[in-house]
């Protein structure tokens, strides 16, 4: 984590900023504090300032302020990110958008909508339901459509529905200069310039303030089934997930939860009828006859490998409580032991190289003494680890940091990533050279020219 730095000339737009907004603009400690810290482990580090925005060009006026005075700015959606993405490193003003929260049009026959960047993804989804149309990307925290665009979220439905690089269509964005861009038009492709949209998409904030998001929507399906299935042994369960994918079966969800995992969700979130085993939670989609069928043939896979037969969740209310449970993993390790912190990474691999990735990572939490969620969309390669660790010990915390990086290095030898969606901000800087080489010398380029100042979230993504 960087060293907190501070620029001068804060302190003209702090006064200028008071005036302005009057009690949508604080400097209060506790408001401060919240606006510095996301659920990471990383160190809080509050702006100096934190403004609450209601519109696109309210947002331009306060980026075209701080860019008069040279002063950072961070923009703020609903604060779960993962990797000290909200921090600020060099101080500066913080632009909450979270009162940016409507729906500013639903075009149903086309399958899209724009939102505002402060909607979160559970508020879009109610709004949707009653016309047939849902939102697929679910990362586990209830965030900010602006937040999931600017991380390049996903979650457990990315098997088959893609993460918002595939979903976005285009994005209203703030400039560093305070201009307002429009990245593309509705249509479904285009051929006309420079993908702006995929460049600002996953940008963590760092090139401009996202303040409007038009995306893909999906029709309900006309049927939806759930089941889990246990195994003896982890790797079992990966073998499972990677000849269900290989055979093409169009999984919705595939969900691997390791034994410490599927301990402590049993615990906190009451799931009953479970043991502490590899677990495997599987969706299916589609027609009576198609989610029938995907079924079947899962669940004929799955045998092969050992695993029980499928206990189903074909309710609603039964598949909501499985997929809350999943979507809590964080809080169900956190609750493992007193005053404990989760410290939680993820990385992405060939799918063909998942079994030995995730196989290596839980060897080495073995051999290190280490209690640790394993949990992980692992029908594209992407899983994800949740380090029950005590914070005030010195020696925990750098056997997690240790594993941690040798798992990040084994990701990039198999031609991996190191984050297949929690994205770089503070906590992963120092792999980008490692994984794009000269790349990075790009988007040094591409920083350099939409941000020449570095006021936008600076102490992120790319490594000085």
């Amino acid at each position: 984590m960087q060293a907190r730095e501070s620029r001068p000339g804060v302190a003209p737009v702090l006064d200028i900023l008071k005036d302005r907004f009057a009690d949508r603009f604080s400097t209060a400690p506790a408001v401060l504090d919240r606006h510095g810290q996301d659920e990471s482990y990383h160190k809080s580090l509050p702006p100096e300032g934190v403004v609450f925005a209601n519109s696109t060009e309210e947002v331009a006026e306060v980026v075209k302020l701080c860019a008069e005075h040279g002063v950072p700015v961070i923009p703020f959606g609903t604060g779960t990110s993962l990797e000290g993405h909200i921090g600020a490193v060099m101080g500066g003003i913080c632009i909450d958008l979270s009162n940016m929260n409507a729906v500013l049009e639903v075009n149903a026959e086309d399958l899209d909508c724009l939102v505002q960047a402060g909607v979160t993804r559970k508020q879009l989804n109610t709004h949707l339901r009653d016309q047939g149309l849902f939102f697929p990307i679910d990362p586990g925290a209830d965030a900010s459509i602006g937040g999931m665009a600017a991380t390049r979220a996903s979650g457990t439905n990315a098997v088959r529905y893609g993460t918002m690089r595939e979903n976005v269509l285009s994005l209203t964005v703030v400039t560093a200069n305070g201009e307002i861009i429009r990245t593309a038009r509705r249509a479904r492709k285009s051929s006309a310039g420079y993908d702006l949209t995929r460049l600002f998409v996953g940008s963590e904030g760092t090139l401009g303030v996202i303040t409007e998001v038009a995306l893909k929507l999906y029709g309900i399906p006309e049927a939806t089934s759930a089941a889990v299935c246990q195994f003896d042994d982890l790797e079992s369960a990966v073998s499972t997930v990677i000849l269900t994918i290989q055979s093409g079966v169009p999984m919705a969800r595939i969900e691997l939860l390791n034994d410490d995992q599927m301990e402590a969700c049993i615990r906190f979130s009451k799931l009953e009828g479970y043991e502490k085993k590899p677990t495997l939670f599987f969706e299916f989609h589609g027609s009576e006859t198609a989610v029938k069928e995907q079924a079947e043939m899962v669940e004929g896979i799955a045998t092969e490998f050992g695993g029980s037969a499928f206990q189903w969740a074909e309710k609603a209310e039964d598949r909501n409580k499985l997929w809350e449970a999943r979507h809590n993993v964080h809080y169900a390790i956190k609750s493992m032991r007193p005053n404990c912190e989760v410290m939680a990474t993820d990385i992405c691999v060939p799918i063909s190289r998942l079994a030995e990735a995730i196989l290596a990572a839980q060897k080495d939490l073995t051999e290190n003494g280490l209690t640790a969620g394993i949990v992980g969309h692992v029908g594209d390669g992407n899983f994800h680890v949740g380090y029950c660790i005590d914070p005030n010990n010195a020696n925990e915390v750098a056997a997690a940091k240790g594993h941690n990086e040798r798992m990040v290095f084994r990701a990039l030898e198999m031609d991996g990533t190191c984050t297949g969606e929690h994205g770089i901000g503070q906590g992963k800087m120092r792999y980008m050279e490692a994984e794009h080489g000269l790349a990075l010398n790009a988007m040094r380029a591409i920083k350099q020219a939409l941000d020449p100042q570095n006021i936008m979230n600076p102490g992120k993504v790319l490594p000085a």
